[in-house]
């Protein structure tokens, strides 16, 4: 077996509230092999954000060791990229420009730079857009800006933290086949921290669902089902009841028994 792009050694995290300790993350331990797609699933303050500032280098005080290609993270690297939920676009700024903010710190020419923009305008389907500002687009084009964002410095490893959580339903399911085929395209390891089970199910190769805080692994599950996924297929749907089970319940899962229900009042028929 290959070694894993990132591991998670034995993590923990907590923070100073009003001068007590609060434990956000403990023994958090997971490993992720290149290529792969990880959705971390919890409930809110389970610790699922921090694990991903901590794996991007924004937070360095925490137990344990993090590393990428058997490297210890010690700050911000070009390996990794980021997406938050909120797409944090400069209203002032065109696409383009936007975009270029994510190569402010490579090595690259002026025409390298104009390239690389263009080609992932072109990735995330943008190329009528690139000098149009954040206030002609809608939602999910800004997020698909911030998404190329995260990807023009061509990193290895792509963490979105609730990267569709202030879409409308509609929407997100449409960024959600689009983020697949970026994906598909750009062959890019991927982190999501999402509280949607169906999301997780839909997007990722393994599930991690924790506990409520402090931060702990309950389960980690690989989804084998095909892509396309079918959102209304039975498969998909067992699995989403397994895992909301995991996330609100501390015993097995056991599938509802079907019951038939016999001699209904003629004002239960549907005619």
């Amino acid at each position: 077996m290959n070694a894993p792009i990132v591991s998670f050694n034995h993590v923990g995290k907590t923070f100073d509230v009003d001068g007590f300790e609060l434990e956000a993350i403990r023994e958090f331990n997971l490993d992720i092999a290149e290529g792969e797609f990880v959705a971390i699933v919890g409930s809110s303050g389970c610790g699922k954000s921090t694990l991903l500032r901590l794996l991007v280098g924004l937070d360095r005080q925490f137990r344990g060791q993090i590393s990428v290609d058997g490297k210890a993270v010690t700050g911000i690297g070009g390996e990794r990229g980021i997406v938050f939920q909120e797409h944090r676009l400069f209203p002032w700024l065109s696409v383009a420009d936007n975009i270029g903010l994510g190569l402010v710190n490579e090595p690259l020419s002026a025409a390298q730079k104009h390239k690389r923009i263009h080609d992932f305008i072109a990735l995330v389907g943008l190329g009528d857009f690139a000098r149009a500002y954040p206030h002609q687009l809608s939602g999910g084009m800004a997020q698909r800006v911030a998404i190329a964002r995260g990807l023009v410095a061509s990193p290895r490893i792509l963490l979105l933290d609730e990267p569709f959580g202030a879409l409308d339903a509609l929407t997100r399911q449409q960024m959600q086949d689009e983020l697949l085929a970026i994906r598909a395209r750009a062959k890019i390891t991927t982190v999501l921290v999402t509280h949607d089970v169906e999301e997780a199910i839909f997007l990722a190769d393994r599930v991690v669902v924790m506990e409520p805080r402090p931060g702990r692994i309950k389960q980690v599950v690989d989804i084998a089902l095909p892509h396309p996924r079918q959102r209304s297929s039975f498969d998909f749907h067992q699995l989403r009841e397994e895992l909301l089970h995991e996330l609100t319940s501390d015993g097995h899962y056991q599938p509802p028994v079907s019951v038939q229900v016999r001699d209904l009042p003629l004002s239960f028929i549907a005619y």
